[in-house]
Formats: C-alpha cells, structure tokens, sequence
C-alpha cells in the first residue's frame, strides 16, 4: 500500500500484524521500550523489522535503528526515512539522502477524529470549510482524519530538515481528492532545502481496507528548484517510533 504513495528512489516495507510470541529485540534495541508492555514491545519490533526490509531494499545495511530525545528513528548516515504504525499496520520507508531531502509517511485507523475538541485543536476555519466540501464530494472518506493524517507526514518530513516543532496550525492542507492528493501551505518561513526555501509540501493519500495513509517527500533534483512533492509510482506522537 504505502509503495503506491512513494516516488521510485523511495524502498517501502510493511506488515499487518505482529509475529505471535514474545518480542525478539534487533541488537542495539533492546534498551529503547524498557517499560513497554508486551503488545507495544511487539509493534515496535515489526515497524523496525519493516524499516530493516526497506534499507535491504535500498542496498543499504540493515542495523540497528534507535531513535532521538524526541523518539524519531535515527537512520545510518545517508539515509532519509520514516515509520509509521496503528493498528493492523505496520511499515516504513527510506531513501538516499542524494535524492530524497526528506520524507514523511503516517497510518491511521480509517475513522472520524473524536469531536471533542481534537478537530478544532488540528484545524483552522478554512480547513473546517473545506472539510465540508470535501464530505459533500465523498461522503466515503473521513476527512478530519486524512487531514490529522496529512499534518502528520507534513511535520515528520519538516522535522529533520528544521530541527524544530511545526504546530498543527501551522501549516494549511488542501486535498485534491479526483487524484489523491494533498498540499500543505506554510503558514511559516520553511527551511532553506539546497539554497531554495520551501513553502510547503505535496503528498498523497489512500484508503483501503479500514486503513488511511499518507505520504510527503521533498525531493532533490538538479537545477535551481526545489519542491515537495510525491511521483505517480489527539496528542501526536511526532517520532512514531
């Protein structure tokens, strides 16, 4: 599913459900979910597993991934990525850091956001407006959530290239939803990519089979532009580790 939303120099891999027994931690990640309950030790395990298969994929060795104080992955020198999961779904995507600036990927349960406030908390006015027209076009997608989702990839993609925290309201999304597509406007001075500052991001998003997912990816290419963009081929927990 999630190759379906990713340009061709980005590897994908992906499970839907956890391999039955205890957990088996990779080397080098046994110290990260010390606390853990066993469910969330076995989720962890299958989403590193994932992101193990894609550098495979990639050519790239496949090592140990711990993640920041701010619990994103950490990727080998080189690599961009990211890895999502909810439940039912796991998976993660890396690139070449010599295509690919930056990347974003999220999963979530394909449901309505809980109305008490987290819509309000992840939207503006006019994204609430647009939300209704969206519902008019196709009543069979849960908007709030696709755009909850979208920010999600949005912040992971900006994240590395900033170092910093990009609040919900700080970006404004707009879905295309004939092609599948999204855009997020800055609503804040974006990060300089390769000498071209970036004013927002463009991605893509599924829904299949109870699930929607999203993807962003800020591409390197030669010349003198640089854009967002993906190819054809209630608290958030930002690192989704």
């Amino acid at each position: 599913m999630l190759e379906e939303l990713l340009p061709r120099p980005v590897a994908t891999a992906e499970a839907f459900g956890d391999p039955a027994g205890p957990p088996v931690p990779f080397p080098g990640e046994e110290h990260l979910l010390p606390h853990a309950v066993p469910a969330r030790r076995r989720e962890f395990a299958t989403a590193r597993a994932c992101a193990r298969r894609a550098l495979g994929r990639l050519g790239a060795p496949r090592v140990a991934i711990p993640h920041d104080a701010a619990r994103a992955p950490v990727w080998p020198a080189g690599i961009v990525g990211g890895i999502t999961h909810c439940a039912g779904y796991r998976a993660a995507a890396v690139a070449r850091a010599t295509d690919v600036a930056a990347l974003g990927v999220d999963a979530e349960p394909h449901q309505a956001l809980d109305r008490t406030g987290v819509l309000h908390m992840v939207t503006d006015a006019a994204e609430r407006a647009h939300l209704a027209e969206l519902a008019a076009l196709r009543p069979d997608v849960h908007w709030d959530r696709a755009l909850f989702s979208a920010k999600e990839s949005v912040y992971k993609a900006w994240s590395p290239l900033t170092g910093r925290w990009l609040d919900f309201l700080e970006a404004r999304v707009a879905f295309q939803p004939r092609t599948e597509t999204f855009t997020a406007r800055l609503l804040v001075d974006g990060p300089l990519v390769d000498g071209v500052r970036l004013g927002g991001f463009e991605g893509r998003f599924l829904v299949r089979d109870g699930l929607l997912l999203t993807a962003t990816t800020v591409h390197r290419s030669p010349g003198a532009g640089r854009r967002a963009d993906n190819g054809p081929d209630p608290a958030r927990s930002k690192g989704n580790p």
